[in-house]
């Protein structure tokens, strides 16, 4: 959606990595090299280098507890689409981590978010009943 966006017009993203150079090294530096020699793809890597080019529907969540990619990533990403006027869904879930399971309800509410923004988002084809080709109940 921030580089495709003639392919992608709706999507969820869920504790994203914003800035590959704020995720774990143990993760980025085995496939990338280290910053100082391999600085300019890691921000081209980065959606927060992209994001002034968002088109559609997006909806982010993100846990503000998330101890993999921290949650300085969602706001990182929050300040750059408001910076640029994009307009976005965000949720954030207090003190979960990064599989937002923690809490009761948790898993209720962020199924429902999750189908509620879909149906929302995606209109339904042809036939009344399906979802972009996903039966839905009648």
């Amino acid at each position: 959606m921030f580089q495709f966006p003639e392919i992608y017009k709706t999507g969820i993203a869920v504790a994203a990595v914003a800035n590959q150079l704020t995720y774990d090294n143990i993760y980025q530096e085995r496939y990338m090299g280290i910053p100082q020699e391999n600085r300019e793809d890691f921000v081209k890597g980065s959606p927060l280098y992209y994001a002034k080019n968002l088109q559609g529907n997006l909806l982010y969540i993100h846990g503000t507890g998330d101890d993999n990619v921290h949650y300085q990533n969602a706001e990182m990403l929050v300040d750059e689409l408001i910076k640029h006027n994009k307009q976005f869904q965000f949720m954030p879930y207090p003190n979960r981590t990064h599989g937002i399971s923690e809490g009761e309800g948790t898993a209720l509410h962020l199924q429902s978010l999750f189908t509620d923004y879909l149906i929302k988002h995606c209109p339904r084809g042809p036939d009344k009943n399906t979802i972009r080709g996903v039966a839905q109940p009648g």
